[in-house]
């Protein structure tokens, strides 16, 4: 019976061989404690006076199969393929002389194998007719007859249509003995149903048989029995489903699962200990059809080294995988589902790239356990098969702290990130450690992603307890043209996931797709106020987007900006002359609007954004453009300003319409001045004929010959008793003065 993947449990005979009869026993289960000797009810299997012979002699020809030019399967057919006219003659063959009562062996054998021109397409149509019409004989195996078992001689085999392992080898070598193809029963352990890992396997009897035949002078490898189907264990029933696999399967994988008795049964140049097959890692027939290579480790046997192991696996072609950790369970095939959905877990690090897959297991408590991996194509979709199970033994469990889900499965870049646009990590950022945890010693990180073209990024974060709203205020992402950069902020000690998902830039409608996913360490956390600003935009800092809009050479490059000094200016191009607006949000409360905390300067096509704000914390600055007047003004991008000084900073003057291009205020800056004072005023205003400031009385300003406007203004020039100076000018192109600016006034104490 074989022990592969399925959507339900799987059973397999444990026997004992005592002469010509092998006795087949109950079967072994998690619930049972189980001795080195059984001592439990069995079901008797006899064999034909041939098949006995054959096992008690190991007759048969020289086996050239271990020699260095031994044919392979592939070198028989390519693929199963070939056989589909075969396989579908022999099926219905099959059935009708099923539906007519045929249960001669021999009239069965000349109907199916009729069509065959070649040795090889017998055998098969042999295979392909006990897969289809041979069930497992669940009841024999579970011992569950009270009357004695059923003789399994190939007559008997055939007239009730079910078996166990003898019965399918003894009827394989009947049918193979009437065509005239050499074959043999061979005699073993095998890894399927009852078998115990750990187990010393040399002091128990073999439990398993199956069938070596001879073809074009070299010697193969089946078992029907493990091609057939599976045993539903729950259900106790037999699940039909052909397995080509174990259909001349390469002795190099074979030994795998099966171990024979006589060593020269192995087919191998280098011949396998019976100790070494009980170390190795159990791998299903899905393993080798996906092509899949066991990397490390080679035993099946896991030990964690401070709290951690690891496993890893080679392939050729793109694989999706998945992993089940699960408490120990004395036996392989029990209890665990042999097909699975892709599933978060939070028992390790799974990092994939186009050939490789390493999974770092950090298992959260001492103890043992079993592991089983999955995987399918990554192109088939569906439901994973389980390829192939160790044992993991934790002695010590590493940091406590719990490693957030990840729905994705794999961490670092995906192995399709190329194909998204991702192209990689920068090593300068945290991008670059996948199967690592990027530190954060305080609170802090930077991740780079280099893109092979215009991308657009969202990003998600997942870390302990964090609220989703928080978690919005952890992040500031840059989307450039060939970088991509997300600023994350950690307020809580722990482990987070960060998530990267993209799109090409042009397609608006497109759908984002997971291209990377990181995992973060936070050892000592950010100020609950060094969160991001609420309501930041995707688009931080210069990118894309100004590109697009023709805003360029900035003098920051980044999405964050500081004000050690409490003041900070910011200056770009504005190639397209666009009518510009910016805005400040977030930091503490204060006594004016926060948009007279920023100032806009425009002079040609040089734009100076200059920032005072009116005390400690983080802002959000936000610039906005609209091409031409009336249209509604469309964010740009933001910036993220972070002022660390202590001083409450000034408000600038209020500025008005008739503020327009390339006038510069160069003082005073500060739109709050002192009532008492003298105040010296310097202002660059394009086309005016005449610019004054205004309090109780007027002051004239006078043009020097770098084309400023400059006077002073003190308290007896008429300041006393009003609460705003207002500069004033007028133009070719009005009569009438207009106001540009207005200061307020601050009372004496």
């Amino acid at each position: 019976m074989s022990a592969e993947v399925g959507i339900h449990k799987f059973s397999f005979p444990f026997a004992r061989r005592d002469g010509g009869r092998v006795h087949v026993k109950a079967p072994l289960t998690a619930t049972v404690a189980v001795q080195v000797e059984d001592q439990r009810p069995a079901a008797k299997r006899q064999l034909s006076s041939e098949g006995a012979a054959s096992v008690k002699k190991s007759a048969g020809p020289g086996l050239r199969g271990s020699a260095p030019g031994r044919k392979t399967r592939k070198e028989l057919f390519a693929s199963v393929d070939v056989f589909r006219r075969l396989d579908a003659h022999v099926v219905k063959a099959g059935a009708e002389l099923k539906e007519n009562g045929v249960s001669d062996v021999a009239a069965i054998v000349r109907g199916i194998a009729g069509v065959a021109q070649s040795p090889l397409e017998k055998l098969r149509a042999v295979w392909v007719w006990l897969c289809h019409n041979i069930e497992y004989d669940v009841c024999g195996y579970l011992g569950c007859r009270s009357e004695a078992p059923e003789p399994c001689s190939p007559e008997d085999v055939v007239a009730s249509g079910r078996a166990l392992c003898g019965g399918y080898a003894g009827l394989c070598l009947e049918m193979c003995r009437l065509l005239g193809l050499p074959c043999q029963e061979v005699t073993g352990h095998s890894k399927g149903i009852g078998y115990r890992q750990g187990r010393d396997l040399g002091r128990v009897k073999s439990d398993h048989l199956w069938n070596a035949v001879l073809l074009d002078g070299h010697w193969f490898l089946m078992d029907a029995c493990w091609g057939a189907g599976r045993v539903d264990l729950e259900g106790r029933s037999f699940v039909k489903r052909l397995d080509d696999f174990y259909f001349l399967t390469e002795p190099e994988e074979f030994i795998e699962s099966h171990f024979p008795d006589e060593e020269r049964w192995q087919l191998l140049d280098t011949p396998v200990s019976l100790d070494d097959f009980q170390r190795r890692v159990f791998k299903t027939s899905a393993f080798f059809q996906m092509g899949l290579g066991l990397v490390g480790p080679l035993h099946s046997h896991l030990l964690t080294e401070r709290g951690e192991a690891s496993v890893s696996l080679a392939f050729s072609r793109p694989v999706a995988f998945t992993y089940e950790v699960t408490p120990r369970r004395d036996f392989l095939h029990c209890g665990a589902p042999e097909r699975k959905e892709s599933a978060p877990s939070s028992w390790g690090l799974m990092t994939l790239s186009r050939t490789s897959m390493n999974l770092r297991l950090l298992p959260p408590a001492a103890g043992a356990y079993d592991l089983r991996l999955y995987a399918r194509p990554e192109d088939a979709g569906g439901l994973l098969s389980w390829i192939c199970s160790l044992t993991l033994e934790c002695r010590e469990a590493g940091a406590g702290d719990r490693i957030p889900d990840n729905p994705y499965l794999s961490w670092g870049l995906r192995p399709e990130a190329a194909d998204l646009g991702v192209t990689g990590g920068d090593p300068g950022g945290q991008a670059a450690q996948a199967a690592q945890a990027a530190q954060a010693e305080d609170g802090r990180l930077e991740f780079h992603l280099n893109t092979s073209r215009s991308l657009m990024m969202l990003c998600e974060l997942v870390g302990p307890e964090l609220e989703v709203g928080v978690a919005k205020r952890c992040l500031a992402c840059q989307i450039q043209p060939d970088l991509l950069t997300c600023h994350v902020v950690c307020p809580a000690p722990g482990y987070y996931r960060l998530s990267v998902f993209v799109r090409d830039y042009q397609e608006v409608d497109g759908r984002f797709q997971n291209a990377a996913n990181f995992l973060l360490r936070c050892r000592t956390p950010a100020a609950a106020d060094a969160l991001f600003p609420p309501d930041l935009s995707s688009w931080c800092g210069p990118g894309t987007r100004t590109a697009q809009l023709g805003l360029c050479d900035f003098s920051h490059r980044g999405a964050l900006l500081s004000a050690p000094q409490g003041k900070c200016n910011i200056t770009f191009r504005n190639r397209r002359d666009l009518e510009l607006h910016a805005t400040l949000s977030g930091g503490p409360a204060s006594p004016f609007p926060l948009a007279r905390h920023l100032l806009c300067t425009s002079v040609d096509s040089k734009v100076t954004l200059s920032a005072s704000p009116p005390g400690p914390g983080t802002y959000r600055l936000g610039l906005y453009a609209r091409s031409a007047p009336g249209a509604d003004f469309k964010p740009v991008c933001d910036f993220v300003l972070r002022n660390v000084c202590q001083r409450a900073g000034l408000p600038f003057p209020r500025v008005y319409a008739a503020w327009g291009k390339g006038c510069v205020l160069l003082e005073p800056r500060a739109g709050l001045l002192d009532a008492s004072a003298r105040v010296g005023f310097r202002v660059r205003v394009p086309g005016a004929r005449r610019v004054c400031v205004v309090g109780r009385r007027r002051t004239e300003l006078r043009l020097n010959k770098s084309r400023v406007w400059e006077g002073q203004v003190a308290d007896e020039d008429g300041r006393e008793g009003v609460a705003q100076l207002k500069l004033v000018a007028d133009s070719a192109h009005s009569s009438e003065m207009a106001v540009l600016m207005t200061f307020d006034l601050r009372p004496p104490e």
